[in-house]
């Protein structure tokens, strides 16, 4: 297929991804480019078939960043509805007993006041018409398949995916090349666990020196709710039950407007039972009376997965390289403590905007490492942020929910985060698994269609799809490890750890075989992360494929 001829097209920037960091970033050097002065051609490629169809965060959304690059967006109309009006947080002992906790018990990174309960996804629908009223070109339904790099290993843009291929590869009569898109510089901004980015880390070792990227895995349901349920700008956040021993994590409902709230559960994906399954231990949840008096008598509408970057600083890698960028949720800026992201990703990128901005604008020809950009991220307030909750996620990894929830409470309260002791979590994610013969086995209840459901209904409501007969966008390295070694050893973690029933082990005249429903993929990225083997890797469908979320 390298011989084929494809069409290319030059931009000054092209940026993967149109999440709330790369829409950032196109917007920040729109915005350079009048105060310089100066042209510039940016785009913007996104894999899902609009704006928002893939963007699933929680979302409590701190101001900050947005408040920067948009200072009048209220009078914009930025869909900012819900303003947080009180938070509340429990520990939850069992299925049926929980305790709030008063405002000094936990930290105060958690406090959201001056924060606002929003669709992710409305937003940067929002932030895309903002960005193409100021020239930048979006163009939805393309996913960056490969990067493309020059003679001297510089990135110099990326290719699309060829569209209308068959399970081998071949073109069928639909097929379509992908494009190349030529850049001086490109900024990935694919989000956690970008498959571009993955490689990109690799090739120029940009983790060099720093702890392994940790991950938790993150459930989002929306509910529409009786209006008497309904407190508008209410945040609950809950930690303990329904997870137990060494399974971190916590759960959360945020009240937004229009008599709808989101629930979900994070779960932190250094879990050691092979048993566990996140999926379950979200459904499970509901039924605990901190939920289920708001859920009880709703509606469920909407159902996504993702997974999370939440290594912080110490997990941080080098952000730039010859020729490209890494930024928000993609190099991992997520700050665990305030269990926020959406911020952190549009400031880092719009500091990318504004180096490589000046640099064009200084002559730069594009291609190099802007190395500059370090110091412009230790200046801001990002950098600050950052440092201060820099050990949080070792804390928890290290000592537990309680004990660490009680350190970080007090380091972050009454320290500023400035407590004299290092927490660094060297262990990979998919290195934590234990064998399935010494875990404890789990007996999930199973659902009952009110509160609780399983996994085919709810992957039904992510409205996923992928075109027929495509090339499987999961590959394995080696197809016979999840029924040689997975299997016998963990009892195949992946049909539990996977939130969409993509991995099933289906009996048929006796034999056992690992069958891939990659269909039903939501593009969480938890397979390519938990897998113990390291054995899948997660490449990009066609353009448009995956799930279509409305409004998470």
């Amino acid at each position: 297929m390298s011989d084929i001829e494809r069409e290319s097209m030059d931009f000054d920037v092209v940026i993967v991804g149109a999440g709330p960091a790369g829409l950032s970033a196109a917007i920040r050097l729109m915005q350079k480019a009048e105060e310089n002065q100066q042209e510039l051609m940016v785009c913007v490629v996104e894999k899902g078939s609009e704006v928002g169809a893939h963007i699933l965060s929680g979302a409590v959304l701190d101001p900050k960043a947005l408040n920067e690059l948009i200072p009048d967006w209220q009078d914009k109309g930025a869909p900012l509805n819900a303003k947080v009006t009180h938070d509340e947080v429990y520990f939850l002992n069992n299925e049926s007993k929980g305790r709030k906790l008063p405002g000094f018990a936990f930290p105060k990174t958690m406090h959201n006041e001056g924060n606002y309960v929003v669709s992710m996804g409305n937003v940067c629908r929002w932030l895309a018409e903002q960005a193409e009223q100021m020239g930048v070109e979006i163009f939805p339904g393309f996913a960056a398949s490969h990067v493309l790099y020059n003679d001297k290993g510089e990135v110099v843009g990326i290719q699309t995916g060829d569209m209308g291929l068959d399970e081998e590869g071949n073109p069928k009569d639909t097929y379509m090349p992908g494009m190349e898109l030529r850049a001086k510089y490109t900024i990935f901004a694919e989000g956690c666990r970008g498959h571009l980015g993955k490689e990109l880390i690799n090739k120029y070792q940009l983790d060099a020196g720093k702890s392994p990227q940790h991950y938790g895995i993150g459930f989002k349901e929306i509910w529409e709710v009786p209006a008497e349920q309904h407190e508008e700008g209410l945040v609950v956040h809950s930690a303990g039950w329904p997870l137990s021993g060494d399974t971190n994590g916590g759960g959360y409902l945020y009240h937004a407007d229009n008599n709808q709230v989101v629930c979900g559960l994070i779960v932190d994906l250094n879990y050691s039972n092979p048993h566990v399954s996140p999926f379950d231990e979200f459904q499970r949840m509901k039924h605990h009376p901190v939920y289920a008096k708001y859920l009880s008598g709703a509606k469920r509408i909407a159902y996504g997965a993702r997974a999370i970057a939440k290594g912080g600083l110490h997990s941080l890698p080098k952000m730039t390289m010859p020729g490209g960028f890494l930024v928000g949720c993609n190099a991992g800026t997520l700050n665990y403590a305030k269990i926020k992201g959406n911020h952190a990703a549009m400031k880092s990128a719009m500091m990318a905007a504004e180096v490589v901005a000046d640099a064009l604008k200084q002559g730069d020809e594009g291609q190099a490492d802007l190395v500059q950009y370090e110091q412009v991220f230790n200046d801001s307030w990002l950098f600050e942020e950052l440092d201060a909750c820099k050990n949080f996620g070792g804390v928890m990894h290290k000592l537990g929910t309680f004990v660490g929830g009680a350190y970080n409470t007090l380091d972050q309260n009454w320290f500023g985060g400035k407590l004299p002791f290092t927490f660094k979590d060297n262990k990979p994610d998919h290195a934590c698994m234990k064998p399935a013969a010494d875990s404890p086995k789990i007996d999930y209840p199973k659902p009952d269609g009110t509160l609780s459901f399983d996994k085919l209904s709810s992957v039904f409501l992510s409205n996923t799809n992928h075109e027929e007969g495509q090339p499987v966008h999961l590959k394995l390295k080696d197809a016979t490890i999840p029924l040689t070694v997975n299997m016998p050893k963990y009892a195949e973690p992946a049909q539990r750890y996977c939130p969409a029933g993509v991995y099933e082990i289906v009996e048929e005249e006796g034999e056992q075989r690992f069958q891939i429903n990659s269909q039903n993929c939501v593009h969480c990225k938890t397979c390519d992360i938990k897998d113990p083997a390291q054995n899948i890797t997660w490449v990009t469908p066609e353009g448009g494929g995956g799930p279509n979320y409305p409004n998470m």
